[in-house]
C-alpha cells in the first residue's frame, strides 16, 4: 500500500515546487526538458513585483515626465507642479468608456487581434504544407530553398512600400504584410519538424504494411506538431511586433494605429497604454497556446 503522508500537495505541484508524479519518476532531470516543473511560483514573484515597483513609479511622480509631456510651454513637467496629472488607470478607464477618436477601444482591440490572427493562421496555411514538402521532397526543397533563404532575412517592415504600390492601403495590405512575417517562421519550422523524425519510426510504420499517406498521417505529422506549435507561438510573437508597423499603412483603427496617433499629439499615456494592451493581449494568446499544446501534443518531450 503506497504511503501518502510524504506526498507533495496540489498546490505545491502546480506553483512547481514539487515534483509531480511524472517528474518523480525521472532518475536524470538536468538535460531532460520534461522534467522541469512550470516554476509558477516565480513567475507569481515576478508579477508582484513589477505592479510593486509600477506602483511606487506612478504614486511617487517618477515616472510623470515619462507620461505627461509639457503641453505649458515649460520646459519639463515638475517646472509647474499644480498642473493636474491623470493617472495612467483613469485614462484607460476614459478610453473604455469614451473610446479613442470617436472609436470605442474595444473595437481598437479587436480589429488588431484580428489582423494578427489572420496573418497567422494565412502563414500557418501556407508555410506548414510548404515546409512538409520541403522536408520530404528534394525537387521541392531544390525549388523553394533559394526563394525561402534569400526572402527570409527581409524585414517585412522593408516591404511596406511594396505592399503599398501592389495592394493599395485596405485592410488586404495589412494582412498581407502580418502573413509575411508568420509565413517564413512557419515554413522553417514545420521543415525542422519533419527533419526531426526518427527514421527509426518510419521504418517501422513501413515494415507493418503502411502506406505513404499512413506514414505521413501517424508517424510524420505527429513528431512534427511540437515543432510546428513553437513556430506557431514565434510567428505570434513576431506578428505582435509586426503589427505597429503593418497599421501604419492608413490604418485608422487598431492598437498600434491609436498608439501612432497618439505619438503625434504627444498623448504619451495612449502610448504607454497601447504598450501594455499588445503585452497582455500577446501574453494571453502565449498561455492558450501552451494549454493547447498540453492538450493536442501530450507526448511532446516524452521520447
Amino acid at each position: 500500500m503506497a504511503d501518502h503522508r510524504n506526498q507533495p500537495s496540489a498546490l505545491a505541484i502546480w506553483l512547481g515546487i514539487a515534483d509531480n508524479t511524472f517528474t518523480r519518476q525521472k532518475t536524470v532531470k538536468f538535460g531532460d526538458a520534461s522534467a522541469v516543473n512550470s516554476g509558477r511560483l516565480w513567475s507569481i514573484v515576478t508579477v508582484v513585483v513589477l505592479i510593486v515597483a509600477w506602483w511606487i513609479a506612478t504614486v511617487g511622480g517618477i515616472l510623470d515626465p515619462i507620461y505627461w509631456p509639457p503641453l505649458d510651454g515649460s520646459l519639463y513637467p515638475w517646472d509647474n507642479p499644480n498642473r493636474a496629472r491623470p493617472g495612467v488607470v483613469d485614462r484607460f478607464v476614459s478610453l473604455m468608456v469614451e473610446g479613442y477618436r470617436n472609436v470605442p477601444l474595444w473595437e481598437h482591440i479587436w480589429t488588431s487581434v484580428k489582423r494578427v490572427l489572420l496573418g497567422v493562421c494565412f502563414g500557418a496555411l501556407v508555410g506548414i504544407p510548404l515546409g512538409f514538402a520541403m522536408g520530404l521532397n528534394s525537387v521541392a526543397r531544390g525549388l523553394l530553398d533559394p526563394v525561402v533563404e534569400f526572402i527570409r532575412p527581409i524585414p517585412p517592415l522593408a516591404l511596406i512600400p511594396l505592399v503599398i504600390l501592389w495592394l493599395g492601403i485596405d485592410e488586404v495590405a495589412k494582412t498581407f504584410l502580418l502573413f509575411l512575417a508568420a509565413l517564413f517562421i512557419m515554413l522553417i519550422a514545420a521543415r525542422a519538424g519533419v527533419n526531426s523524425v526518427r527514421i527509426s519510426k518510419v521504418h517501422a510504420a513501413y515494415s507493418l504494411g503502411a502506406s505513404r499517406t499512413q506514414v505521413l498521417r501517424h508517424v510524420i505529422l505527429p513528431n512534427a506538431l511540437p515543432e510546428i506549435f513553437t513556430g506557431l507561438r514565434t510567428s505570434m510573437g513576431v506578428c505582435w511586433g509586426t503589427l505597429v508597423a503593418a497599421e501604419l499603412v492608413a490604418a485608422d483603427q487598431g492598437v498600434g494605429s491609436m498608439m501612432m496617433i497618439a505619438k503625434n499629439f504627444l498623448q504619451t499615456d495612449v502610448v504607454v497604454i497601447g504598450i501594455i494592451i499588445i503585452g497582455a493581449i500577446g501574453f494571453a494568446i502565449e498561455m492558450l497556446m501552451r494549454v493547447l499544446e498540453g492538450w493536442l501534443i501530450p507526448w511532446k518531450g516524452k521520447g
